[in-house]
C-alpha cells in the first residue's frame, strides 16, 4: 500500500498524538487490508492449533473455536477502527471521548503494557526461531547466534516504530507478499505429515474447555489488536465507507490466521510429539518436520512474520505512552518502548523456562482490562451520532470532561470480575486469579469451569452494557454542546 505522491522519499513521521488534516489524509478502506494481513501472516498462526488442542478439545471443537474466536475478535477491531476515520486521531486519544482528557491516562498505561509485552513476545519468538534453524543447518545455534538474531530483529522492529507510518506501510506490503508465498510453499512440504485419521480420532472436550478456547483465540488474536485498532484507519478521508473501514479491517486482519489455524491443527493433531514441542518453542519446532533446503527461507518467513505484527506494536505502544502523559516526540516514546522490548526479549530467550505458560498468562491477565475498555469504547461508539469534537479531546474542560467517574468505576469493577473468573495456574505469580470461581458455584480453581477463561467476556460484557445503559445522557450532552475552536494538542 503506497499511497504517497510518486518521488516522495521516506521519512520520519512527525505526527504523534495529533490530528491528522485533511490535507494528508489518503486512501481507501481497502488499503486497510496491508497493515492488518501483514501483522498476522505470522506462522505463528499454525503454533496456535496447538494451542487450541491444548485446552483438550477434538479437531472440530478446536476449529470452531478458533474461527468464532478470530473472526470475532477482528469484527471488533473493525468496529473501532471507525473511530479513526471519524476522529483522525490514534486510538488511545479517541478513547478520551468516553474516559475523559486525563481519567483516559488509565487505559492508555494498560494498553501501553499490553502492546510492549506483545511485541517483546514476537522479537523473543522471531529470535529463537533463527536460533533452532541455525542449530539445525549446522551454522551454530548457540547464545552467539541468539543474540545477532536478537540484534537484527530489534533493529528491523524499532526503526519501523521510529520511522512510523509511511515506512510501515511499505514494509507491511512486502511483508504481506513475502510471507504470504512462503508460507504456502511451507504448507505444500510438510502436507504430508497430516494424518487425518489421528486427528479424527482426538476425543471431544467439555463445553468449558471449548469456552476457554474460544476465549484464548480471541485475546491471542483480534483483542490483542482493539487498543491500536484506529491508528492506521485515522489517514483515511473522511468521507471512507464505515462498513468499508470494518470489513477490510477484519477480513485482513482475520483471512491469514483463519487458514494458519486449519494448518496447524492438522500437523498438531497429527503428532504428539510436534505438539508438545510447539509449547516449548513455538515457532522453532515447525522447522522439524521441514526439508533442509527450505530451513533459510522459513527463517525469512518467520522472522517478516514476526516482525510485522512486532512494527505494529512498537508504533502503537508509542502513542499510548504519549496518551499516558509523557512528553516527547513520537519517535522518541517508541525508541524508549524499543530498549523495553529489547530486555524483556533478553529475559524470555536467555532466562526464561515456560514459555507457554508465561504467554497465556500475559494474554489472558490483560485480556480483561482491556476487554472491559473495548465494550465501553464499543458502546460509546454506538451510542454517538457525530463526530468526536478533535479540539476538545485534547482539553480536560471541554465537553469530554477530566476524569469522569462513571467509566473509571465500569473499568475497575469489570477487572476485578473478569479476574476473578479466570485461572493461570501455569504463571506462578497469578495463581491469586479465579477468587470468584467458589462464591458463584463454579466450582472453584479447580472446578469445571476454572479454565473457560469466562473472565474476558465478563469485563466485555460489563463494560458495554453499563456504558450502554447509564452513559446515554452524558454522550448526548457532549454532542449539543457548542462546537469548541481549535486546540494545542496534547
Amino acid at each position: 500500500m503506497d499511497t504517497r505522491e510518486p518521488g516522495r522519499q521516506l521519512q520520519v513521521e512527525t505526527h504523534g498524538l495529533d490530528v491528522i488534516g485533511d490535507t494528508e489524509r489518503k486512501g481507501t478502506p481497502r488499503t486497510l487490508f496491508w497493515p492488518w494481513f501483514g501483522a498476522n501472516v505470522s506462522v505463528l498462526g499454525l503454533s496456535y492449533g496447538a494451542f487450541a488442542l491444548g485446552f483438550g478439545i477434538s479437531f472440530r471443537q478446536a476449529l470452531a473455536a478458533g474461527v468464532l474466536g478470530i473472526l470475532a475478535s477482528f469484527l471488533l477491531c473493525g468496529f473501532i477502527a471507525v473511530a479513526g476515520k471519524r476522529g483522525s486521531a490514534p486510538t488511545m486519544v479517541l478513547s478520551r471521548a468516553a474516559y475523559g482528557v486525563r481519567g483516559n491516562r488509565l487505559p492508555s498505561v494498560v494498553s501501553w503494557v499490553l502492546t510492549v509485552g506483545w511485541e517483546t513476545v514476537l522479537i523473543a519468538l522471531a529470535t529463537m526461531a533463527t536460533a533452532t534453524v541455525f542449530t539445525r543447518l549446522g551454522w551454530g545455534g548457540g547464545t552467539g547466534t541468539e543474540v545477532v538474531a536478537l540484534i537484527v530483529v530489534c533493529a528491523l522492529t524499532v526503526a519501523g516504530g521510529v520511522a512510523g507510518f509511511d515506512l510501515i506501510m511499505r514494509l507491511q506490503t512486502v511483508i504481506t507478499v513475502v510471507t504470504g508465498v512462503l508460507t504456502v510453499v511451507y504448507v505444500v512440504l510438510v502436507a504430508d505429515h497430516i494424518h487425518w485419521a489421528t486427528v479424527n480420532a482426538i476425543p471431544s472436550g467439555s463445553a468449558q474447555e471449548f469456552i476457554g478456547a474460544l476465549v484464548f483465540m480471541m485475546t491471542g488474536f483480534g483483542l490483542g489488536w482493539v487498543n491500536a485498532a484506529a491508528d492506521y484507519s485515522r489517514y483515511l478521508p473522511r468521507t471512507s465507507a464505515g462498513r468499508g473501514v470494518i470489513g477490510w479491517t477484519t477480513f485482513g486482519g482475520s483471512v491469514a490466521p483463519l487458514l494458519l489455524l486449519v494448518f496447524g491443527l492438522l500437523l498438531a493433531g497429527s503428532s504428539d510429539t510436534l505438539d508438545k514441542a510447539i509449547a516449548a518453542d513455538p515457532i522453532g519446532a515447525l522447522t522439524t518436520i521441514l526439508p533442509t533446503w527450505f530451513l533459510v527461507p522459513f527463517a525469512l518467513v518467520a522472522v517478516l512474520g514476526l516482525v510485522g505484527g512486532a512494527v505494529l506494536d512498537i508504533y502503537s505502544s508509542g502513542l499510548a505512552l504519549l496518551s499516558a502523559g509523557l512528553r516527547v516526540p513520537r519517535h522518541l516514546a517508541a525508541l524508549a518502548d524499543g530498549v523495553l522490548m529489547i530486555a524483556g526479549s533478553v529475559y524470555i530467550v536467555f532466562f526464561a523456562d515456560d514459555f507457554l505458560g508465561q504467554f497465556m498468562g500475559f494474554l489472558t491477565t490483560l485480556g480483561v482490562p482491556i476487554a472491559a475498555w473495548c465494550g465501553i469504547m464499543l458502546a460509546d461508539l454506538a451510542l454517538r451520532r457525530r463526530d468526536y469534537d478533535e479540539a476538545d479531546l485534547y482539553r480536560p474542560d471541554g465537553r469530554y470532561g477530566d476524569v469522569p467517574l462513571l467509566p473509571l468505576l465500569l473499568t475497575l469493577a469489570a477487572t476485578a470480575l473478569g479476574w476473578g473468573l479466570v485461572t493461570n495456574t501455569a504463571a506462578n505469580w497469578l495463581t491469586w486469579q479465579g477468587y470468584l470461581l467458589g462464591p458463584l458455584g463454579l466450582g472453584g480453581r479447580s472446578g469445571a469451569w476454572a479454565y473457560a477463561n469466562l473472565g474476558v467476556l465478563a469485563a466485555l460484557a460489563l463494560g458495554f452494557l453499563g456504558t450502554l445503559l447509564l452513559a446515554r445522557g452524558r454522550v448526548r450532552a457532549q454532542e449539543t454542546a457548542t462546537p469548541s475552536v481549535p486546540a494545542t494538542t496534547a
